[in-house]
């Protein structure tokens, strides 16, 4: 297979679908095997329980009455079989990880700053946007962990695009099992350049798809407080962050982050497919993040201050994300700068609890909306949902959050040599 960066956004998906045609014969066929065993074996296992054998019912009007279709999809173990693991993503991920977490845990000193479009709909585009991550953390790696958004799925408040990894040709036609290889085959590409990856996963059985490849998921304001998407996270293997409910609820956030540090059991699916129960430990780096609502901000010093000791009423880590967009930035891509220029001025001078930033990026500036009817008419590179700052703007936002990661470090390493020295 080419390299992804000289394929165009065609050929990308052209592959995708030849990779989901072959891999959906393979499922109906597997399907059909499955069928046929358990109609030979269900029979005999309903005998040696000593049921009566079922008679014929019309369940017309029972069940399914709203689906207007049923098809098979891709599974998980069948993508990446197909799309493996390079050992170049395999080294950028279990760094990236890595570092995530020590950030999180305190356990050094950088700065995380999670980047990119508020959602992927352009492949093509998202490579180049991914060249330009990888500049900036070999500019800024001494003091800043830069991981790139790469989200494919779109949380709506009504109805509207779904996202990539749902409608990979923008047009409705909602080509599932392609949208999921392709999502697949970017996240692959990018981290093999060395640029972790960030995500918000929305479906219960769309991690599996890109597992591996997933340095930090976060969990919307629209979900934070669904109990089901609390259990998931509690497995995943990836640092998680919870973002405050959209009507502000810090606390829907912190109910989150302690219900993700334990261990559930719940129903879920594993790479086949298959139902399956799963037991998880518990996910240590849950945090808060704080993104406003729509009556204002909530990234101000005093809103930190009161969310240091909100956690730590819970028994929790005063540890915070801060997101620079949606409600603290009221909506307005260009006020990222403000709330980023407020946070530098809390990092550099010694705020420990800001431990990552988020930015809504994207090539060129602004968003645009989709015209399902005519999506080739979109301009490369701007958003078709939030409004994201242009690259400029994003680097000159980096180097400022690097200036005051730099400096906190620096004073934190001064008082340590003055508490040494009084000792």
């Amino acid at each position: 297979m080419a390299q992804l960066e000289d394929m165009s956004a065609d050929r990308i998906l052209g592959v995708s679908r030849r990779i989901a045609d072959h891999l959906l014969d393979v499922q109906r066929r597997v399907n059909r095997q499955m069928d046929a065993t358990q109609s030979e074996l269900l029979p005999e296992v309903r005998r040696q329980l000593g049921y009566q054998h079922a008679e014929a019912v019309d369940l017309s009007g029972l069940v399914n009455t709203r689906i207007a279709g049923l098809s098979s999809v891709v599974t998980p173990e069948a993508v990446a079989t197909l799309l493996p693991l390079s050992a170049a993503s395999a080294t950028t991920t279990r760094a990236g990880r890595r570092a995530m977490t020590d950030i999180v845990m305190g356990a050094e000193g950088r700065l995380a700053v999670i980047a990119g479009p508020c959602s992927i709909h352009d492949p093509v585009a998202t490579l180049e946007y991914a060249g330009f991550i990888r500049r900036m953390r070999d500019r800024h790696g001494d003091d800043l962990e830069i991981v790139m958004r790469t989200y494919t799925e779109k949380p709506r408040t009504e109805v509207d695009w779904k996202g990539f990894a749902y409608d990979p040709y923008l047009d409705g036609s909602n080509h599932i099992s392609v949208g999921l290889i392709a999502s697949r085959m970017l996240m692959c590409g990018i981290t093999a350049m060395g640029v972790p990856v960030a995500a918000e996963p929305l479906n219960a059985l769309t991690p599996q798809y890109v597992d591996g490849l997933v340095t930090y998921n976060g969990v919307g304001a629209r979900n934070v407080t669904d109990q089901t998407a609390r259990e998931r996270v509690s497995g995943f293997s990836s640092v998680i962050g919870f973002k405050n409910s959209p009507e502000g609820s810090i606390e829907a956030a912190i109910q989150a982050v302690i219900a993700a540090r334990a261990g559930h059991h719940f129903l879920g699916v594993d790479r086949h497919g298959m139902t399956a129960q799963l037991s998880t430990t518990g996910n240590e780096t849950g945090h808060v993040i704080l993104r406003g609502d729509k009556r204002g901000p909530n990234y101000s010093a005093a809103h930190i201050a009161d969310t240091k000791a909100e956690l730590r009423k819970r028994g929790l880590p005063g540890v915070v994300v801060v997101d620079a967009s949606h409600g603290n930035s009221q909506k307005d891509h260009l006020r990222q700068v403000d709330v980023v220029h407020d946070l530098a001025g809390q990092i550099a001078g010694g705020e420990s609890a800001i431990r990552g930033v988020m930015l809504e990026s994207n090539l060129v500036a602004g968003r645009q909306d989709l015209d399902q009817q005519h999506p080739g008419a979109l301009e490369y590179g701007k958003s078709v949902t939030d409004a994201c700052v242009d690259l400029d703007m994003t680097a000159a936002m980096l180097d400022e959050l690097a200036d005051a990661a730099r400096a906190r470090r620096g004073a934190a390493v001064a008082d340590e040599a003055v508490a040494l020295h009084a000792g």
